[in-house]
């Protein structure tokens, strides 16, 4: 794919940059659409974001106020994919999973759903992610930074280094957040950790910070998987992380004391009961990535499967819950 560019000046384009327009209920479930149509993360830019940083006093911003003014009320959900001949095959699926969306009552606006393509070249990809992404903090105490930042720290920060890189997945939204905040609170040094749908690893890394030992991160998206690989490097955590790709429950046998899910309301409700079988007596599992109108179904089907002294958060249109076998 190429296009032309000042006086017969060739570019060739080397990525394809798709993106959804959405509302802020609505972008975990596209960022997962086009994770799962092949882009190994993605970035969400949401005025929301700001909004909730800029509340919060000493929060690092993710992205400048001023620029923030600018930005379209739309939520935008961005993949990046190979420009090469499977393309448009790759965008014609998007669109029919687009399809799929509006056909689905999930209880609350998914937004114009309009799908937006641009041609990218490599060499500009850096820059690029060097002039946006910016340190933001997950929890009380997990400070995201890029390689190329040095952030100011405060006492008992814990650093998580992760660079954009190609696309990327870093937390910045409510289900990460929550569960981060989980994570800090009832991990503790030497407990065992499972990490169910790992995707980057930032959760498993978060965990590792607290002291946990012996994490297994685990995933069924090879991409994931590796993207995860690199980022337990990055910071240093290979003896406390091993990364895998597999089915929690049909590969996993081991027992943890805390199981972390950070993925959607009906996956969790499907495996609260096999999960508890994982989990040591007097564990915790902490699940995230629910929306609020399933939030009562799922801890339903906590109780109902033995769990029990639940802790519920909540913010924006999501929920986190930590439960205790």
């Amino acid at each position: 794919m190429a296009a032309t560019a000042g006086a017969g000046k060739r570019i060739i384009m080397d990525w394809m940059q798709l993106t959804v327009l959405t509302t802020t209920a609505g972008s975990e479930i596209v960022s997962d659409m086009l994770i799962q149509a092949g882009s190994s993360g993605t970035m969400i830019e949401d005025r929301a974001d700001v909004q909730i940083n800029q509340r919060l006093e000493g929060q690092w911003d993710i992205i400048d106020e001023a620029i923030a003014k600018n930005m379209a009320e739309d939520v935008r959900v961005t993949g990046y994919y190979p420009a090469d001949a499977n393309i448009e095959q790759l965008t014609q699926q998007i669109r029919t999973q687009i399809d799929a969306l509006r056909a689905m009552e999930l209880g609350f606006d998914l937004g114009k759903l309009e799908l937006e393509s641009v041609g990218l070249q490599d060499q500009d990809w850096a820059e690029y992610w060097k002039r946006e992404f910016k340190p933001f903090r997950l929890g009380e105490h997990m400070l995201v930074v890029p390689s190329w930042t040095q952030p100011d720290v405060r006492p008992g920060d814990h650093i998580i280094r992760i660079d954009p890189g190609m696309a990327f997945g870093t937390g910045t939204h409510e289900t990460t957040a929550l569960c981060t905040a989980l994570v800090e609170q009832y991990i503790h040094p030497g407990d065992s950790v499972i990490d169910v749908g790992t995707g980057t690893g930032i959760l498993a890394i978060a965990a590792a910070h607290m002291g946990a030992r012996g994490i297994l991160a685990i995933d069924i998206d090879p991409t994931a998987v590796r993207v995860a690989q690199q980022n337990v490097r990055e910071n240093g955590m290979e003896t406390q992380i091993r990364c895998e790709q597999g089915d929690l429950l049909e590969t996993v046998k081991q027992q943890a004391n805390v199981v972390i899910a950070n993925i959607i309301a009906d996956v969790i409700i499907g495996i609260v009961k096999p999960v508890r079988a994982r989990i040591l007596d007097g564990g915790l599992f902490i699940c995230s990535g629910i929306i609020r109108e399933k939030r009562d179904e799922v801890i339903a089907a906590l109780e109902q499967a033995g769990y029990h002294q639940l802790d519920v958060r909540e913010r924006g249109e999501w929920v986190a819950i930590a439960a205790r076998k």
